[in-house]
């Protein structure tokens, strides 16, 4: 067993949140040169993890939905130091105690007097949070330390316009149909369209495929393995996408992408500020990003809205930091 001292870090949650988790934990990574810094994420979520530069070893952890894990596979002394990426808890803080570490980093809960962190304030962009919540110990954190490093494969479908109509939740899914309007139109312009989907998304991708008609070569269902994945969305024309993990990972490589918004606004979730990275979403009150049928605010963007998103990212050809390397 290695004799440094260990940070475990709990964010156990999905791809797009270790991915707007990034600048915290490379600010982690800095913070604490010394320490091991251990992950407790979804097993699946390994390459990512690694990929960021920032974590030494995954520690499997997952629980339903958003659900904070019943309890940590850790072995061996407490942590040195336990940091709650999860959320504001209490569920969380209690989860990290119970496995007494030196030291505690947490956002402040009423239901956890104990835990002396920073307020939590519900209206805050998530990258923006997790990096407050370090500056608020002494952690410096650049909100923007966001990239990774370029794929190391080839794209399977080089200069495609990728399409990916799932979502971790129906909430944020916008309807197929409208998908296909936008991929027939696409294609009618001469672009190569493909469509991906994760590991349970395979009737949904399939449905795509074929109200659009794409060939088997183009579809990308049943959860591709991280590197190809990654590989696709870097070598991108363009990503189209609900609020899910895909439009961070074309964040994370500079690809340009559409983001659609509906129950959560870009405010929270959204890219930074960037002509490369649309974002449509009509306002109103918020919705339930979680919930069971398609949030009203989603059904008011029109496939005319992602193809006009689409041709002001075409403008951007010209500009020397359309996509830099």
């Amino acid at each position: 067993m290695s004799t440094r001292p260990r940070l475990l870090v709990l964010r156990a949650l999905g791809l797009g949140d270790l991915l707007a988790g990034v600048p915290a934990l490379r600010a982690l990574r800095r913070g604490f040169p010394d320490h091991e810094l251990v992950l407790a994420a979804p097993g699946e979520l390994a390459p990512v993890a690694a990929a960021t530069g920032a974590v030494d070893r995954l520690l499997p952890a997952a629980a339903p939905g958003r659900a904070v894990p019943r309890a940590l596979d850790w072995t061996g002394p407490p942590p040195d130091v336990a940091v709650d990426l999860h959320g504001n808890g209490p569920p969380s803080h209690r989860l990290l105690q119970s496995l007494h570490p030196r030291r505690l980093l947490a956002f402040a809960h009423a239901d956890t007097p104990e835990v002396d962190g920073p307020p939590w304030y519900a209206e805050e962009h998530e990258r923006d949070r997790w990096c407050r919540f370090l500056e608020a110990y002494g952690i410096p954190a650049d909100p923007a330390d966001l990239r990774l490093p370029s794929p190391p494969d080839p794209s399977p479908a080089p200069g495609a316009i990728v399409l990916h109509p799932g979502a971790g939740a129906p909430s944020r899914c916008w309807p197929v149909d409208r998908y296909t309007t936008v991929a027939t139109t696409l294609r009618e312009r001469g672009h190569r369209v493909v469509v991906t989907g994760g590991a349970d998304e395979g009737d949904l991708v399939a449905r795509l495929a074929k109200e659009a008609r794409l060939p088997d070569a183009d579809v990308f269902g049943g959860g591709l393995p991280f590197a190809r994945f990654s590989a696709l969305v870097g070598g991108a024309r363009a990503v189209i996408s609900g609020d899910t993990g895909i439009a961070h990972l074309a964040v994370a490589h500079a690809t340009p992408s559409v983001t659609l918004f509906g129950p959560v606004p870009p405010s929270r979730w959204g890219p930074p500020a960037h002509p490369r990275h649309q974002t449509l979403w009509h306002p109103g009150p918020d919705g339930d990003p979680h919930g069971r049928r398609t949030d009203p605010a989603l059904l008011r963007i029109r496939p005319e809205d992602v193809l006009d998103a689409l041709d002001a990212l075409d403008a951007l050809d010209g500009l020397p930091d359309a996509r830099p390397s």
